[in-house]
């Protein structure tokens, strides 16, 4: 059976959404656009426009990127009309989203830096605000992904720039339809598109009743109107996944027909953060609201949450420092309040604020509480509802509280629907796994005991449990173990990691032995540690909780340990932290506490701690994409599990292919009990990864699979077509996503699959090959299929594939004999041409292999000469680029130098200011072009990698 083509998809689709109610206007370039916009704005807003006053118009809009055009768009735009009157025009009306005017047009061209020619694009009031682009079946989703961003690149921005009013992309090949928001292409990640699903999560991926949900006309003009975030402190446009926007949707039909409470069970890690602002957002605009009042559980999440609220809304919540702060926006005009629910619960029972306080008694308030599952299960809850006899609260949660996994407190046992009456929408870990929005687990079980030779499952309840899990042996080896196998964890520490342990007592031991071992030169992991003390704590056997209104963290139990107070160890593991990042952090008063929390937040979130040592802290309310593995050495059960593992599961890249969690104790039933309980024990497949056998096959079929293509490595020169060689780059990608999988198991060996290492590192210097013949077709504006095809190159970049890398490698080959020196220079020039970002350097390399080194007498010597040789072939470089192109050599140094700090690629005005010979402006853009990928390409071969990062 033949694939429909692109064109016969597209040709429906327009059929399509001309019978949803688009009127299809006939667009072939940017004057039919203009021309159809005046029209469009005169009709929506029932006014007549001169060509002076259009002129206006265009001239507002025609500023900034995609971000600042969002905020345009939302606004009303100024003119003076030939009277000399005073008038504006709306864009877009975002109260009654349906009483715009719709529009679809098809094969719009756009000339920027190349001509592009469009699919499918949704004009709302004649503004191009939803580009469709399709791929005949068949064909990968990603490939209409990076088309709009080649677009993007290209050709959206040209002319008068109409194209950077997209809100909302959306992609399909007919099988597949997903949608994503407009941004900048750096924030851009196919990782963050979205399938459409209906309120039950059942996905709609098919074209036609894709198109018929979302791309409704006043169904996408509410999405653009109402679920589009503008995220201030990142500068790009979120828009809401469907279960997200089924929430948002069921909580204000609530409070608008009811005063009824309700709670939001959406999965750890799916995007609670943004829906409920979201909902805030929405419920301020409520006239029947007197305010909306954000409640967290703990500072540490105070913090993080209003932090991130503000970058929905610049501004919109100051974060509450205490109490009396809190009473003073309660009772002002702040209409949004994030706060804590130790100083909400203070301003509603200590007796100097309840004057100002009483005033709100009757109020509509609503309550919307974050991980509603933790402390307001007790007295606080009640108080907080019978002072507000008034409010409406509505919680959300990743783990509900059953009946099963309920503790029991002076009120008895507290379900989360005891609390907040009815579910009001549900997505369970499984949904979020199958939308690819969170990722599965990998659960290794590494048993520390053995007995009579037989290792053991770690079920020691018939002895003294805590003596045997504190063995000093058994701590060692685990220790041991997390130093040996973090690299392969975690990617040569692309990502970090947690080691949850049980107890202060414990941890403390674990820190000292890391700390002895690093000292001792056994490893370099940059390590961190927080946990609470309590300042009274003069019992060894004290199992008090640490509790304070102005700063909670996890109650833990307490101890003395030896002749040294607990606090008096986490000041001395906080001293190393200092040394170590140059800070200068103390328990010695509660902020520089504080702060010192926060510091270990940013630095896990920026990979600068590699391994950080918690017994409660950072395992619920904490998110980091790099984190991707949890070490544990302690139990855990029900929601306290799922949300500890949880903390791993962040989408981010292709690299990062699943969580891992190490369980130094035998958590198995734990964690089939938790599934089960938080979604299903059927769906335990669906959660946790295979085991490495299963891999191992998966692994070997992919191999037959590229062998059918490409027999041998020399094969690949010979594909005879573009079709060939996209096949083969499909094949051995898969090859690379399931070897990214399997790096990470603990038991992995080359020696376990049908390819060996050597064919493995063979295939993927051929497919970098095509990856360079892709990147010079683009370079020379041909037209390649393979444009468009992601080379997820993230999968096989080593950091420590670098020049420090190979100049050690130089020094071995220096002191090899003949025989031996022969193998290991083609073993590294094999190693350049397999590693994306060396490869740029290989000739120069084997150029100094070649003539300098057999002229070096000591191997100590190589790193200076290789030097030497590198500075004067940079300069060479940058002479013979000044030469080519008749550039000032200083001001070439300086562009270049201000590239490397900015990470933006130079100006075209700054190109040309480096000219000797002002060139025309016919040729300005051809010649700014050529001479910006000239200096990209020279600070990727002497400048990036030379340096371990």
């Amino acid at each position: 059976m033949t694939t429909q083509p692109e064109q016969i998809l597209e040709n429906n689709l327009v059929v399509q959404l001309e019978k949803l109610g688009y009127k299809k206007v006939v667009i072939k370039e940017e004057k039919d656009l203009l021309a159809n916009l005046k029209s469009q704005l005169e009709i929506h807003n029932k006014t007549t426009l001169c060509d002076s006053d259009f002129k206006q118009i265009l001239n507002f809009i025609n500023k900034g990127n995609v971000f600042e055009r969002a905020k345009i768009l939302r606004d009303r735009v100024p003119y003076t009309n030939d009277k000399g009157e005073h008038k504006t025009v709306e864009l877009i009306n975002q109260i009654h989203w349906c009483q715009n005017e719709f529009q679809v047009t098809q094969q719009v061209t756009m000339e920027g830096k190349y001509k592009n020619r469009y699919d499918v694009t949704i004009l709302i009031n004649g503004l191009p605000l939803v580009q469709i682009e399709l791929k005949r079946r068949g064909l990968e989703l990603k490939e209409a992904f990076n088309q709009t961003n080649r677009y993007e690149r290209h050709s959206y921005w040209a002319g008068h720039g109409l194209f950077q009013f997209i809100q909302i992309f959306v992609i399909s090949n007919g099988v597949n339809s997903k949608y994503y928001a407009n941004s900048p292409i750096k924030a851009r990640s196919f990782k963050q598109t979205f399938y459409w699903s209906d309120v039950e999560n059942k996905l709609n991926t098919q074209l036609a009743t894709f198109t018929d949900v979302f791309l409704e006309p006043c169904h996408i003009s509410k999405m653009i109107c109402k679920y589009v975030v503008l995220n201030e402190s990142q500068k790009i446009l979120m828009v809401l996944r469907p279960y997200q926007f089924y929430a948002v949707e069921a909580i204000i039909e609530r409070v608008k027909s009811t005063t009824k409470y309700g709670y939001i069970w959406h999965t750890t890690g799916s995007g609670k953060t943004l829906t409920s602002f979201k909902t805030a957002q929405i419920l301020t605009n409520l006239p029947n609201v007197h305010k909306v009042v954000f409640v967290v559980d703990r500072r540490d999440l105070d913090y993080q949450t209003t932090k991130e609220f503000n970058s929905f809304s610049k501004g919109s919540i100051d974060g509450t420092n205490n109490t009396n702060t809190l009473v003073k926006q309660m009772v002002g005009d702040n209409k949004l309040i994030v706060t804590t629910i130790q100083k909400l619960n203070t301003a509603i029972s200590k007796k100097r604020y309840l004057s100002r306080m009483e005033t709100l008694n009757d109020k509509r308030i609503v309550f919307i509480f974050d991980e509603c599952h933790r402390s307001q299960f007790g007295k606080t809850h009640e108080d907080i509802k019978n002072f507000f006899t008034n409010c409406q609260m509505f919680g959300f949660t990743g783990t509900p509280i059953f009946e099963k996994n309920a503790g029991t407190n002076e009120f008895g046992k507290r379900t989360t629907s005891m609390l907040f009456d009815k579910i009001l929408h549900k997505y369970v870990i499984t949904d979020a796994i199958r939308d690819e929005n969170v990722l599965k687990f990998s659960i290794e079980y590494i048993s520390t005991f053995k007995k009579k030779d037989h290792i053991l499952d770690i079920d020691v309840e018939a002895i003294d449990e805590a003596e045997v899990m504190n063995a000093p042996e058994r701590l060692n080896n685990i220790t041991d173990y997390i130093i040996t196998n973090h690299n392969r964890k975690t990617h040569s520490r692309e990502f970090t990691s947690i080691f949850a342990v049980s107890g202060i007592d414990t941890l403390i031991e674990y820190y000292k032995l890391f700390h002895q071992k690093k000292e001792e030169g056994n490893h370099n992991l940059r390590l961190a540690t927080i946990f609470s003390y309590q300042s009274n704590e003069d019992d060894k056997d004290a199992v008090g909780s640490f509790i304070d209104d102005e700063f909670l963290m996890a109650a833990e139990p307490q101890a003395e340990y030896g002749n040294q107070h607990s606090r008096d160890y986490l000041e001395d593991f906080i001293g190393h932290y200092n040394k170590q990042f140059s800070t200068n952090f103390t328990t010695k008063d509660s902020k520089s506490f504080y702060n010192y929390y926060n510091d270990v937040a940013k630095r896990v979130k920026h990979k600068q701690i590699d391994v950080l040592l918690v017994v409660n802290m950072f395992l619920t309310g904490f998110d980091s994409k790099s984190l991707n593995t949890l070490y544990v050495d302690k139990n855990l059960k029900y929601h306290g599990l799922i949300q500890a593992y949880s903390r791993t599961n962040r989408i981010l890249n292709e690299l990062k292919s699943q969580g891992n969690i190490v369980c130094f104790r035998n958590l198995k039933g734990a964690t089939d009990e938790a599934i089960s309980l938080f979604s299903n024990i059927n769906a335990k497949d669906e959660i946790i990864m295979q085991p490495y056998e299963e891999y191992v096959a998966k692994f070997n079929q992919a191999f037959i699979a590229l062998l059918q293509i490409a027999p041998t490595v020399n094969s690949v020169n010979d594909l005879p077509s573009e079709e060939e060689e996209l096949e083969f780059i499909k094949a051995f990608r898969e090859l690379m996503r399931l070897k990214n999988v399997l790096a990470t198991f603990t038991e992995f060996d080359f020696v376990d699959l049908s390819m060996d290492e050597q064919n493995f590192e063979d295939y993927k210097s051929k497919y970098l090959d095509l990856y360079d013949k892709a990147k010079s077709a683009h370079l020379k504006e041909k037209v390649s299929i393979l444009q468009d095809v992601d080379f997820e190159l993230e999968l096989i970049h080593r950091d420590e594939i670098n020049v420090t890398y190979i100049l050690k490698l130089l020094a071995k080959l220096k002191d090899a004999d003949a025989e031996e020196q022969d193998r290991q220079k083609k073993a590294i020039l094999e190693l350049l041409a397999g590693d994306a970002q060396m490869r740029s350097k290989r000739e120069l390399i084997e150029r100094f292999i070649q003539e300098n080194l057999p002229h070096i007498e000591d191997s100590d010597n190589v790193p200076d000469e290789f030097a030497n040789y590198w500075s004067i072939e940079r300069l060479s470089a940058i002479e013979n680029l000044s030469n080519e192109e008749n550039l000032n050599s200083e001001k070439l140094q300086e562009v270049i130098g201000n590239y490397l700090f900015t990470e933006k690629k130079p100006l075209r005005d700054e190109i040309i200011g480096m000219l000797n010979e002002k060139p025309s402006l016919k040729e300005r853009k051809t010649i700014a072009e050529r001479v910006t990928e000239k200096i990209i390409g020279f600070v990727e071969t002497f400048i990036s990698g030379i340096t371990r990062p």
